[in-house]
């Protein structure tokens, strides 16, 4: 782990850690006060985190020091005397460094957002932001600097083994990046630097919904204790969140309705998704027996899905104990469990229900998405597959006929009975 260490010869404070194998020192020409201390903690505390997830570089979090720079600025008392800045930005030398106006951001946005979002940002913040920008005036961040950051989140390893972040992580971290640079910019009066900067194109994810003859396979093939679960999952279309939060006081038995009011995200109690992810999913007959049976097991409980303690469900735990290896046991592509919301919208369509009405059931502010999504699932449906326009031509322009002569076509001949017997049954 990192600590942070003085210079007996020029009293100094710098950084001292391991690394790779190796003794790293990082030297700040910062003298050791009680308030320079309090300034170099976020540092500290930046650095001990990516230590400890494996995921510290030099290059990330002391970038000056990796182009032969000091790797923090010189002044005593860094929010009030700037480091030297381009020439041209006289109003840049009015800002405050990146690093304190994003911590002032983020107190005063944070407020307004969920706990897991709050979570993420900090993320973004500790490990890709600060150590980067935080000690340049935010007002004199420029757009090549912006986009050399942006070109270098492209290198940073990913979670996996041998992965690279992701164009949507990227993403993330530059819309992050965007909404502080616009705030400081609008209360300071500077131009925003990342004026028409587009995102990265992200790669569309296909859908990967199961059939309905895999869905019988899954159900009767998963843990016992897991199939009520699973029955109610796939032919709801509920999220993961949502049927993790459900609770009995939440199904309606005599309306048979289940009302979705609440999600469990990142193990805590939260708000749906949304104002649309409000809403009351009418019960089949499949769902309405399944909740009855399991009603016997954990009705004394208060969440509908939960473990002896009368604890939710855990998203990771379940995804990783019960079903990645059921769907390696059946031999099916592994997918993600949120691909059953897929397989409720994709089997609804299939059996002729009113896209209005699946786009309610599931959350959804409209029908759009259910056409652009799963429209290939149900060509007949949708009539994307150009067979009603191919029926319109024919009916249309059918062959002329003179009753003889060359080129005339036979009326058509009524078929036999034993087709007709066969089409009826």
């Amino acid at each position: 782990m990192a600590s942070i260490r003085k210079r007996t010869d020029t009293g100094t404070l710098f950084f001292d850690l391991r690394w790779e194998g190796k003794r790293i020192r990082v030297q700040t020409e910062l003298i050791d006060t009680p308030e320079n201390r309090t300034h170099l903690e976020p540092k500290l505390r930046q650095v001990n985190s990516a230590l400890k997830r494996g995921t510290f570089s030099l290059e990330v979090h002391f970038p000056d020091l990796v182009s032969g720079a000091s790797a923090l600025p010189r002044q005593s008392d860094p929010n009030l005397q700037p480091q030297p800045q381009p020439q041209g930005l006289a109003t840049a030398n009015a800002t405050p460094r990146f690093s304190t106006f994003a911590d002032q951001w983020f107190g005063e946005f944070k407020v307004g957002w969920r706990r897991t979002y709050i979570t993420t940002v900090r993320g973004i913040l500790d490990l890709h932001l600060v150590p980067r920008f935080g000690a340049t005036l935010v007002g004199a961040i420029t757009r090549a600097q912006i986009l050399e950051f942006r070109s270098h989140l492209a290198s940073v390893r990913g979670r996996r083994p041998g992965s690279k972040l992701s164009p949507a992580r990227i993403n993330t971290i530059m819309l992050i990046l965007r909404q502080i640079l616009q705030e400081a910019a609008d209360r300071f009066e500077f131009t925003m630097p990342m004026g028409r900067l587009k995102p990265l194109k992200v790669p569309k994810s296909d859908v990967q919904p199961f059939t309905l003859e895999q869905t019988q396979l899954l159900i009767r093939t998963i843990r016992k204790d897991y199939q009520n679960y699973l029955k109610v999952r796939i032919f709801t279309g509920m999220r993961s969140g949502e049927i993790h939060g459900l609770k009995w006081k939440y199904v309606d038995f005599d309306r048979r309705l289940i009302l979705v009011r609440e999600s469990i995200v990142g193990g805590e109690e939260e708000y749906t998704k949304n104002d649309f992810s409000q809403r009351d999913i009418p019960m089949s007959q499949l769902v309405h027996d399944a909740l009855q049976a399991q009603h016997k097991a954990t009705g004394k409980m208060d969440y509908v899905f939960c473990n002896r303690a009368g604890e939710p469900v855990d998203t990771a735990n379940f995804t990783k104990r019960v079903w990645y290896p059921l769907l390696r046991h059946l031999q099916l592509d592994l997918r993600r469990p949120y691909q059953t919301r897929h397989t409720a919208a994709t089997l609804w369509l299939a059996a002729g229900e009113a896209p209005a009405w699946i786009a309610s059931v599931l959350g959804h502010s409209s029908t759009e998405m259910l056409f652009r999504v799963y429209s290939r699932f149900v060509p007949n449906l949708t009539r994307r597959d150009g067979s009603a326009f191919d029926r319109l031509l024919t009916a249309t322009f059918k062959p002329e006929t003179d009753g003889e002569g060359e080129g005339s076509t036979p009326p058509a001949q009524p078929p036999p009975i034993r087709v007709a017997i066969a089409a009826t049954a």
